[in-house]
């Protein structure tokens, strides 16, 4: 597992960047925490100066660095920004402002995480499968845990966390289980485990 603050690809939960509404439903239904929060890009070293700015060959492993996003991502300021200007927080993180909108803060920052394949060579194959797909290097990465709850350290924290959230996949080493298979049907259990935690 990770050692330091940041959850760096053993203890994640990932998302598709490009789609608008992820940032709310990973916060509000999977990390119970407040919608406006902004999520963490990981993304392949070799693509990094392509998205963000960054100097080539500039490295990011531990999710140290805050860069903004490139201004080819970006969505020019719309009518729809400019109508929620200077109003609540929530309604502006949700207007679509780049091309990866789920990990686009309102000031175009992100909190960088570059993926090499000797330091990660699993989640560099993920995204390395993901931008062969999408045509996007990039993923949300947000450490595996509900708001108030510690990572998850071994697979039945993993799978407990995976049942009380709407976490559709959960991966443990080379096993994948999904949420048509493996859902617990008592709402209880999911109550009883999100009761321990301080959540919003």
């Amino acid at each position: 597992m990770e050692f330091g603050p940041r959850a760096l690809g053993a203890r994640s939960i990932f998302g598709d960047p490009r789609c608008p509404a992820m940032q709310a439903t990973m916060n509000l239904k999977i990390k119970f925490r407040e919608s406006f929060r902004p999520f963490a890009p990981c993304v392949l070293q070799e693509y990094a100066a392509d998205w963000f700015e960054m100097k080539p060959g500039q490295e990011s492993p531990y999710m140290m660095l805050v860069a903004p996003l490139n201004q080819q991502h970006r969505i020019p300021e719309s009518e729809a920004l400019t109508q929620v200007r200077g109003r609540d927080l929530i309604q502006r993180v949700n207007v679509v402002r780049s091309t990866v909108p789920a990990i686009t803060h309102v000031d175009y920052s992100a909190r960088v995480h570059t993926i090499d394949r000797e330091r990660n060579p699993r989640v560099h194959g993920l995204l390395t499968a993901f931008h062969a797909l999408t045509g996007c290097p990039i993923l949300i990465n947000t450490s595996f845990n509900v708001r108030g709850e510690p990572i998850v350290c071994t697979p039945q924290d993993a799978y407990d966390c995976f049942q009380a959230t709407e976490i559709d996949v959960l991966v443990l080493e080379n096993s994948l289980l999904t949420k048509d298979k493996f859902a617990t049907t008592d709402a209880t259990v999911r109550q009883e485990y999100l009761s321990q935690f301080q959540l919003d």
